[in-house]
């Protein structure tokens, strides 16, 4: 039986988690004026399922894998982030054609920002494991909390005044850029 304690606290783990794919979302509508609902799922879909497997990934191997990872998690997804981030900001930045924005909707890119937004998650089930917590319960809650901070990211990025325009695509370029320095020097600091 989950306590209201534990639920807030899940619940606030799911929160602080989701914050990196609100922020893609918030790009990828940038970059993707033009985003069915359909496409939007599957772009929450994604986000929400990697970012609730990490946690479980986590949970089952243990400790032992912090050890093995815990050095270079941080350059991995502050790596992915930054090759999406400049290829947005140098296709944008091209004024001699229109611009061949990175489609999140390929499956290759949707899975790479996935990942490289979920590696924390990956820390907090190891933590989960170390405090003996049941995992299911948190795996769910993170998964729905980020399936909706992605949808509603989808859509300000959407909504954001300017059509598809090369500063737009530039500017979610950027924005991936900044959440992988974030996620370096979160763990570099610590």
């Amino acid at each position: 039986m989950i306590t209201t304690t534990q639920f807030i606290t899940f619940f606030m783990v799911a929160v602080g988690l989701s914050f990196d794919s609100f922020a893609v979302s918030i790009s990828m509508g940038i970059a993707q004026k033009k985003i069915a609902f359909l496409q939007a799922c599957r772009v929450a879909f994604f986000l929400a399922f990697f970012q609730a497997l990490f946690p479980l990934a986590g949970w089952l191997v243990g400790a032992s894998l912090k050890n093995l990872i815990s050095d270079y998690d941080h350059w991995i997804a502050f790596g992915l982030l930054s090759f999406i981030g400049l290829r947005m900001v140098m296709d944008g930045l091209n004024n001699h054609q229109e611009a061949k924005v990175i489609d999140p909707f390929v499956l290759r890119v949707l899975i790479g920002i996935s990942v490289a937004t979920s590696i924390d998650a990956l820390a907090v089930g190891i933590s989960f494991g170390f405090i003996d917590a049941h995992i299911l319960f948190p795996v769910l809650i993170i998964g729905a909390v980020t399936f909706i901070a992605a949808m509603l990211g989808l859509l300000f990025g959407k909504k954001i005044p300017g059509k598809k325009s090369h500063r737009s695509i530039v500017a979610g370029g950027i924005i991936l850029i900044l959440i992988g320095v974030k996620i370096l020097a979160e763990h570099l600091a610590a």
